[in-house]
């Protein structure tokens, strides 16, 4: 899959998601976007997941007509998101376009 890691999302995650194309939204130029903005973007390039901190994205965007999937940690701490590898990719390969999920973080 095509997956794109919004701002917060730790860059050192993507070295275990080896199935998968994963881009940033920095590289792609995208650091100023808003997250509708950075949305469609991301539809608009290709993108199947979006990987984001943001807890608050489902309450500020308009998500029911997205064909991109969002996957939510509710973490922005590395050495917490990284004790949970294995459940974060369990959840990004079976996550199908239009999903929304959120990923605990212990």
């Amino acid at each position: 899959m095509k997956i794109l890691f919004d701002q917060g999302t730790p860059v050192p995650l993507r070295k275990y998601l080896t199935d998968h194309s994963v881009t940033t939204a920095y590289e792609e130029g995208w650091s100023n976007l808003s997250n509708g903005e950075l949305i469609k973007s991301a539809e608009s390039k290709g993108y199947q997941i979006l990987v984001t901190t943001d807890q608050n994205l489902r309450y500020q965007q308009n998500l029911s007509d997205r064909q991109i999937a969002i996957v939510v940690l509710l973490s922005t701490s590395w050495p917490k998101i990284r004790t949970q590898i294995d459940k974060i990719s369990s959840v990004i390969n079976t996550t199908e376009l239009g999903d929304y999920q959120e990923i605990s973080i212990i």
